[in-house]
C-alpha cells in the first residue's frame, strides 16, 4: 500500500506546524531538497539542504543530510535545539552527517507500527510515497 503526499503538501505542514516556510523539492528516488532563506547582514541568501532516505529499521527512519560546512553546524544547532523539546528524545544524532527519527518512541507511532510494517520512503517528481503494508498479510 502506498500514501503519496505532494511537496507542496509537505511544505505546508511544516509551515503550520514549525511556523517556517520551507519549500521541498524532489532530489533523487530517495532525497529532498529542502530551501531556507537566511538574513545575512544587508541582503537574505537561499540555503540548501540534501536530505536523503538511508535505511528504515522497525519503524525508525534513517536519513543523511548534505549542504556543506555551513549547513552541517545549521544541522546540528537545530537538533541540539530539537532534543531539548518535548518529544526530542525520537531524534538521535548519527556519526557521518546523519539522524536517527525513532518515530517506535512515539505512543501515537508507535501504536501504528503494532498494524502496519513500514516498507519504503521514497520520492518522485510530485509526490513523497510512504510504502508501508498491514500486518498479517
Amino acid at each position: 500500500m502506498q500514501l503519496r503526499l505532494t511537496f507542496q503538501e509537505i511544505s505546508d505542514l511544516i509551515e503550520k506546524k514549525a511556523g517556517k516556510h520551507l519549500p521541498v523539492m524532489y532530489g533523487g528516488p530517495h532525497t529532498v531538497r529542502i530551501a531556507y532563506e537566511v538574513n545575512m547582514f544587508i541582503k537574505t541568501a537561499s540555503v540548501g539542504l540534501d536530505l536523503t532516505i538511508e535505511g528504515i529499521e522497525n519503524g525508525d527512519i534513517i536519513l543523511s543530510y548534505a549542504g556543506g560546512a555551513g549547513i552541517d553546524y545549521m544541522v546540528r544547532m537545530a537538533l541540539n535545539h530539537a532534543q531539548s523539546q518535548p518529544g526530542g528524545d525520537m531524534i538521535e544524532a548519527l556519526d557521518n552527517n546523519r539522524i536517527k527519527l525513532c518515530l517506535s518512541k512515539n505512543a501515537q507511532a508507535g501504536s501504528l507500527f503494532d498494524h502496519i510494517d513500514l516498507k519504503d520512503i521514497c520520492f518522485d517528481e510530485q509526490f513523497a510515497i510512504v510504502e508501508f503494508s498491514p500486518k498479517g498479510l
